[in-house]
């Protein structure tokens, strides 16, 4: 069992930058691949970018490659997801989610535990 609490979301200017953590309970964190989702009102989830058990893996949507960097610290049994050069389009809730796998999935379904969000709002 694993339980995921986001953090770091908020309100920022487009061409601005954010980090959201995502703090994990338990002592198996390192036996999951992590991923991060969004949502944007009236739309399907959809995700963002998810990294491997050791880290070594990472794969990125287009929509976010070169903006956006996953990775986490399984001392501190949390994942991080810093985004630069943020755009209006980014305005979403953004979702953790854990699967027991090594590698991540492209997939909502695929995951077993998600967190409970956190809204990131790009202005322009």
């Amino acid at each position: 069992q694993v339980q995921l609490v986001e953090s770091g979301g908020g309100l920022v200017q487009a061409g601005g930058s954010l980090r959201l953590s995502c703090a994990a309970s338990g002592r198996t964190f390192s036996s999951y691949a992590l991923a991060w989702f969004r949502q944007a009102p009236g739309k399907e989830r959809e995700f963002v970018t998810g990294i491997s058990r050791s880290g070594g893996n990472t794969v990125y949507a287009d929509s976010v490659k070169g903006r956006f960097t996953i990775s986490r610290d399984n001392v501190k049994n949390t994942v991080y997801l810093q985004m630069t050069s943020l755009k209006p389009e980014d305005t979403a809730v953004y979702y953790c989610a854990a699967r027991p796998y090594v590698n991540p999935t492209v997939m909502h379904a695929g995951y077993d535990y998600w967190g409970q969000g956190t809204q990131v709002t790009v202005s322009s």
